[in-house]
């Protein structure tokens, strides 16, 4: 088994022991191997690995990726700040954008998915560690845009993302997770699909506050750059 398998085996166990700490069902919760700046080839062990969920921050760099990999038959997700003039090229390339933050991009990846006859799987990005530096919704704008967002043709929303604050302890990391998790109980019953929180360093606290979707990279593949 190589290094990136055996990555996966023990992300999952750990997933599975925090989903069973919380009293949930640890199929409750999907991994996502976040493959950014990582190359083809360590996608391609993630993948043999039994990995079925693929995440890129990068329009341009998933674009490349995604061809050289060829047929692909995992769910690819856009985790990273989309600007509204790459859309179109989004809405063509992943199933499904976890980083929504405002209806202007909703109206525009619509058209496009319109266009392509399909319905493209979103999440709302809320700011609920309230860092300028950090994309999102503010908290309190989230039901709003998710309304908003629910009536936009060629979409399906289908819940909420979040991040804790930058070097924040699991104290606070899991105020915010909780947070976030109670606000998703608020969305209609249609909406509350996925909640995507927690990354390499929190998703355990992640899966305790509620999490359906937890983003891991370095977890899997090593610090970036170094697999393959």
């Amino acid at each position: 088994m190589g290094v990136i398998a055996e990555n996966v085996l023990r992300v999952r166990e750990r997933m599975a022991r925090a989903a069973e700490r919380a009293g949930r069902d640890p199929h409750g919760v999907r991994l996502i191997a976040v493959s950014k700046r990582q190359p083809v080839e360590a996608m391609r062990e993630a993948l043999a690995a039994g990995i079925t969920d693929l995440a890129e921050n990068y329009v341009q760099e998933a674009e490349e990726k995604f061809a050289a990999l060829g047929s692909i038959t995992a769910t690819l997700h856009l985790i990273g700040h989309l600007q509204r003039n790459k859309a179109g090229k989004a809405a063509a390339l992943f199933d499904v954008i976890q980083t929504l933050d405002s209806l202007e991009l909703a109206q525009a990846l619509g058209r496009r998915a319109v266009g392509l006859r399909k319905t493209l799987d979103v999440l709302i990005e809320v700011n609920i560690a309230r860092e300028a530096s950090k994309s999102g919704t503010a908290p309190e704008q989230a039901l709003e845009l998710a309304g908003a967002v629910g009536e936009v043709a060629g979409l399906r929303l289908c819940g909420f993302l979040g991040m804790g604050a930058l070097n924040a302890d699991l104290a606070e990391t899991r105020r915010s997770f909780e947070f976030l998790a109670d606000l998703f109980t608020r969305l209609p019953t249609e909406q509350r699909r996925e909640l995507s929180m927690g990354m390499t360093g929190d998703f355990e606290t992640a899966i305790e506050a509620g999490s359906t979707m937890v983003r891991v990279g370095t977890g899997i593949f090593g610090p970036r750059g170094s697999a393959g």
